[in-house]
């Protein structure tokens, strides 16, 4: 099977299709805050490494490592989408260049384009509304609508599914992140592409399983439809 036979595409958001900025760290740095951790402390620096090394993960569950304790886990993690949502509303959220064009050539040319997060939905939807990405997409999905988040294969199943789409083989998955290649590759997807506009190196994707590295979502529809 060839990059043409895909008929899937499965694209993150954050750092893939919509520019990250520093916002998750300004928001894990509230978070950390509502638990007590305060910026620039060597606890905070710590658990700064481990948000860059698993980004693209569900949020709550790098709360839960970083934390061990539910209820401390859920606290931040609702802190870190209040203050998300604050940047968003500030104007701070905007598409990567060639990202909403990218998607509508794939969609034009009959490719079903899916969104994924590592975020929770209310975050998702604000990040939408404020690109006005309401109908860019097929389908939307965070965690929680497909049981876990990456580096589980279950958002891309989920699409698969939801989709209608025959095969694992026909997927692309795109994605700034380690996580978002093993997802791909654990999804089974023919095309496992990483970008290089967010937070992983092309050392990294590829170790975590990247069929292809481009310079960002603009050169996936060359790489798909020739």
């Amino acid at each position: 099977m060839t990059t043409h036979d895909v008929t899937l595409v499965v694209l993150d958001m954050a750092g893939t299709t919509v520019a990250d900025d520093g916002l998750v760290e300004l928001a894990f740095a509230a978070a950390a805050r509502s638990q007590g951790v305060e910026t620039g402390s060597p606890e905070h620096t710590a658990m700064l490494a481990h948000v860059r090394a698993t980004m693209g993960e569900s949020k709550i569950s790098v709360f839960r490592h970083l934390f061990g304790d539910e209820d401390r886990a859920q606290a931040a993690n609702l802190a870190f989408e209040a203050a998300y949502d604050s940047l968003v509303d500030e104007g701070r959220c905007e598409a990567l260049p060639g990202a909403a064009e990218a998607i509508a050539e794939l969609r034009g040319r009959g490719l079903k384009v899916v969104l994924t997060t590592g975020f929770a939905r209310t975050t998702q939807d604000r990040i939408l509304d404020a690109l006005g990405w309401q109908s860019v997409a097929d389908l939307t999905l965070c965690p929680a609508d497909a049981g876990r988040g990456r580096p589980y294969p279950d958002m891309v199943l989920t699409a698969l599914l939801r989709t209608r789409t025959d095969s694992v083989r026909q997927i692309a998955v795109a994605g700034d992140t380690g996580y978002d290649m093993l997802t791909g590759a654990r999804a089974g997807a023919s095309v496992v592409a990483g970008v290089l506009t967010g937070a992983h190196d092309e050392a990294r994707l590829r170790a975590d399983g990247a069929t292809h590295v481009l310079g960002s979502i603009a050169e996936l529809p060359a790489v798909l439809l020739g």
